[in-house]
This record gives C-alpha cells, sequence and structure tokens, in this order.
C-alpha cells in the first residue's frame, strides 16, 4: 500500500524541483521511486549523488547486479528485485545466475565469496574479520573493489528502505 505519493515537478520542494525537471529533460521521465524521493530534496539529492558515483564502480556490471540481487532479497524489497532482476537479465545473467544470487551465492567460487561479504556488510558488518578481508585479496579482489562493496549495499539499502516506507510496489499487468 503506498504511503508516500510520488511528486510533480510543480509540487516538490526548491531543490527537488530542479533535481526533477533536470532529469525528466534528460530521461523523458523521473520514475516513481525517485518522484517520491522528491518529498526530501536531502534523500533525492543524495541517490542520485550515490547512484551516480557507484555507476563508476569497478565491479562488473553482472557482478554488481548479483550483488544487489543478493542484498535485495533480504531487504524485502519486490520493486528493487524486479527491477535488477531485469537488469540482471539485460547483463546477460541466466535464470540459474539470478536464483544463486538471490539466494546469496553464485557458481563461482570468487563470486560467491565477495557476494556472501556484501550480505554481511548489509546484515552484520561487525561480523568482517582481517581474515576474510585477506581472503578476498588471496581471490583476486583489488581493495578497489573491497571499498567499493559497501558502496553498492549501501545504494540498495537506501532503494530498498525508501521503497518500503512509501509503499512502492512492483506493477504486474
Amino acid at each position: 500500500m503506498r504511503r508516500l505519493t510520488p511528486l510533480a515537478p510543480a509540487e516538490a520542494p526548491g531543490k527537488s524541483r530542479e533535481l526533477l525537471d533536470d532529469i525528466i529533460e534528460r530521461r523523458g521521465g523521473a520514475g516513481e521511486m525517485i518522484s517520491t524521493m522528491a518529498h526530501s530534496p536531502a534523500v533525492l539529492q543524495g541517490y542520485l549523488d550515490l547512484s551516480r558515483a557507484m555507476r563508476r564502480s569497478k565491479l562488473p556490471r553482472a557482478l554488481s547486479e548479483k550483488i544487489s540481487l543478493a542484498v535485495q532479497e533480504r531487504i524485502g524489497c519486490g520493486l528493487c528485485l524486479d527491477a535488477h532482476t531485469t537488469a540482471a537479465k539485460a547483463a546477460g545473467l541466466s535464470e540459474a545466475d539470478i536464483a544463486l544470487a538471490r539466494q546469496g551465492t553464485s557458481a563461482d567460487p570468487r563470486e560467491a565469496a565477495l557476494i556472501g561479504v556484501a550480505v554481511r556488510v548489509l546484515a552484520e558488518p561487525s561480523s568482517i574479520t582481517d581474515a576474510d578481508v585477506a581472503s578476498l585479496r588471496e581471490q583476486g579482489w583489488s581493495d578497489r573493489i573491497i571499498a567499493e562493496l559497501p558502496g553498492l549495499v549501501a545504494l540498495n539499502l537506501l532503494t530498498g528502505s525508501f521503497n518500503l516506507l512509501a509503499g512502492l510496489e512492483p506493477h504486474y499487468e
């Protein structure tokens, strides 16, 4: 059940109005989540900035989608799961890859290790040890990739928790 309503640019507070106008001009529309985030200029700006920054991540697109699926499965955002499933398919992932990712793993042991740490960053970050990070390095993951995990997890937590709070759900036809 929707709890917050999307805003048209004319209804949005100052900075959100500017951001929505810019998005609509560039993309032709803002989308339900972004239009609803417009209630808070700070949240909308923060989402856009973090989203833009994470697009420069060195995580391969398919792996980024696997991590997002694993994290969103735990957060429970149906809208995000639908969006990341669509993006995962566009990135070339199979149904089996998607199912494994939603279970927090991968057929590739290196990817499974990284996905597992990402899930722990979400659920129990204090449990991550020096040995966990050393293990990721031994498997060939760079410090840059390791450092980018919390950013991707944070972006997913922001979108998933926002959508759940706002009552945004997938639209099935």
